[in-house]
């Protein structure tokens, strides 16, 4: 498929456009004829008997609003771009314009986040001012995935609970928000089975007291330790490190039902944190991360009540 990078594609939008215009005046200024002395001619359209439809031209003041919309329309693409490559004579462009309000927002905000990221991010997680920026970053970059209250939802954290797949320090989560995660759960259908995977998903859900079937379980054991202790543990408490979840705390980010566990380990998963390192910059992280970590810290600096307590 053409990427429409031919010079063709460009006249071909550009003559699109003004024929179009071009188009439209020219009816507008057949319909706006006036017709000759006498009856107006009749159209075959008739209602109720006798209600009849004229030829009649177009009001002057509904004419005139048209000739405005063709003569503003023709302005506008001799000042913007609308003109297939044609910049416009302004050449002003959308990406301009956001570097432009990206430079007041610095020039205005950057020396207030110069000076909160020379704070630790302990000490941050307790400043008042800091977690009111730190709140409204959250709430423009990251709610869109962990929601508005951080809890998070289906294949996306809860940022509150204190469980953490990568650890809870704040530097840690700093680097996750700087650099992104990328964590995978490969599929294990093939490998096991049907019966295997259901075996499995028995004894994954007894690591953390779900109701499972004791057999299935016993007979899931050998194969966790086979294919899923390498990453999740032998005891199933999860790595840090690899991003491989603790199994026996009750915190699961897909759910915790047979069928779904069973899912998980038939088809695996794929989760992706972007990287904001590029788009928010080593300074705006920090206090993000300092908020985030704030959001789940059971003892932060200088007294802070944890804000949710539960899982």
């Amino acid at each position: 498929m053409s990427d429409f990078t031919d010079p063709f594609w460009s006249f071909f939008v550009a003559a699109g456009t003004l024929v179009s215009i071009v188009a439209c005046a020219l009816l507008l200024q057949s319909l706006s004829q006036r017709k000759a002395p006498g009856d107006p001619e009749k159209t075959p359209h008739v209602w109720d008997e006798d209600l009849a439809e004229y030829n009649n031209p177009l009001p002057r003041w509904w004419i005139g609003l048209f000739w405005a919309s063709i003569i503003f329309s023709l302005a506008y693409l001799w000042f913007y771009p609308g003109l297939g490559a044609y910049e416009g004579s302004l050449k002003w462009t959308s990406a301009n314009e956001y570097a432009d309000e990206v430079k007041v927002a610095q020039d205005r905000y950057g020396p207030l986040y110069a000076r909160l990221a020379q704070t630790d991010l302990k000490q941050l997680a307790a400043d008042p001012e800091a977690r009111a920026v730190g709140q409204k970053l959250f709430l423009n970059y990251c709610s869109q995935c962990h929601a508005s209250d951080a809890r998070g939802g289906k294949g996306f954290p809860n940022l509150t609970d204190g469980d953490w797949l990568y650890g809870g320090d704040p530097q840690v989560i700093k680097a996750s928000i700087m650099e992104g995660r990328n964590g995978v759960m490969p599929p294990m259908g093939a490998a096991l089975g049907p019966a295997g995977v259901k075996d499995a998903a028995n004894y994954v859900r007894s690591l953390s007291g779900l109701a499972h079937d004791a057999g299935a379980a016993t007979r899931g054991k050998a194969h966790f330790t086979q294919l899923c202790a390498a990453c999740h543990g032998a005891e199933g408490k999860g790595n840090p490190a690899m991003g491989a979840p603790n199994l026996t705390d009750k915190v699961w980010l897909y759910g915790s039902s047979e069928a779904l566990v069973i899912e998980t380990i038939t088809r695996g998963r794929s989760n992706v944190m972007p990287a904001h390192k590029d788009f928010l910059g080593e300074a705006r992280s920090h206090v993000l991360a300092a908020y985030v970590y704030g959001l789940s810290a059971a003892e932060p600096a200088n007294g802070m009540q944890r804000i949710n307590a539960g899982k």
